[in-house]
């Protein structure tokens, strides 16, 4: 049997993915009709459907699951292989995905010791609020927030993340707080992303806020940390995200440890087969080396 287009494989793959000729054609850059003529030339080769209709979308026929995990492998090695082919050899390239609070306020400070300890990897960095897909081999790893439910992958959660309430050392001295309670008084951050909400954390202390309005409300940690650093109000967030800042020192936790709330929110996740690459065993150390010390430290 002749070796099927690899355009028609990618195809098939974005499809399958996405579940959608739709979402595979805006994002393969393809007309839809383009993608369903790969699909066919596909089915044609094979001999029997891929893909059949469903209210959900598109659903892979057994045949095409099986399929499915047969080439996924061989995309990922084609990329691989065509990078090493155009890279340096003397440069090896680690291509990241992470959140972008992550990203942005704890992997972004903590490069230049990234580069101090592996001058040898050009490390590329991209952020979104999309999980990746690894079948294209494009991406080595992952840094995502969540809850740790990714099928068929690799999951390591960084360890000693706390979610506590924190401001900036001005707007306590404006507006000293004491107790859990005295928080209803004051301008609190709501922030949709933390593992943990204001009425869960209240709830813990057995303080009663059903009541209690926010003066700002964020969909991002960053920005609700930001307009915290910036003395407008108390963000409850996590200390791993503003450990920058608060080495700046213009966050501060407003209780001690024992109204913080250990969360495993954040999560390195890759490909099994992704950990026997080099440049991502040292990639997992390094970071897990920087967790542990700012554990150390605390």
């Amino acid at each position: 049997m002749r070796i099927p287009p690899v355009k028609a494989i990618i195809a098939f793959e974005s499809v399958a993915r996405t579940k959608s000729v739709n979402r595979a054609s805006e994002e393969l850059g393809l007309t839809a009709s383009a993608v369903s003529h790969q699909i066919s030339n596909l089915e044609s080769v094979i001999g029997q459907p891929l893909f059949y209709r469903s209210g959900r979308g598109l659903v892979l026929t057994p045949t095409g699951e099986r399929y499915l995990s047969d080439v996924t492998g061989s995309l990922a090695d084609l990329s691989r292989a065509t990078e090493r082919a155009s890279s340096r050899a003397d440069v090896d390239i680690l291509r990241v995905h992470s959140s972008p609070s992550f990203g942005l306020m704890w992997l972004l400070p903590r490069l230049a010791s990234f580069q101090e300890a592996n001058g040898d990897i050009q490390l590329n960095l991209a952020c979104s609020y999309e999980d990746v897909s690894f079948t294209s081999g494009y991406y080595d790893v992952d840094l995502r927030h969540g809850y740790a439910n990714w099928r068929d992958l690799e999951v390591r959660t960084l360890r000693g993340e706390f979610i506590t309430p924190l401001a900036s050392p001005k707007y306590l001295e404006n507006h000293p707080v004491t107790t859990p309670e005295d928080l209803l008084q004051h301008r609190l951050i709501y922030s949709e992303t933390p593992l943990v909400q204001w009425k869960q954390w209240f709830g813990r202390t057995g303080v009663s806020a059903a009541h209690k309005t926010f003066d700002f409300s964020f969909d991002r940690s960053y920005m609700s940390l930001e307009t915290a650093a910036l003395g407008l109000g108390i963000a409850l967030e996590s200390a791993m995200l503003a450990s920058v800042r608060m080495k700046e020192g213009v966050l501060v936790p407003v209780f001690d440890a024992s109204h913080a709330v250990e969360v495993g929110a954040h999560h390195l996740v890759y490909p099994p087969q992704n950990a026997e690459l080099p440049r991502v065993a040292r990639f997992i150390a390094w970071i897990e080396r920087e967790v542990g010390g700012m554990a150390r430290k605390t």
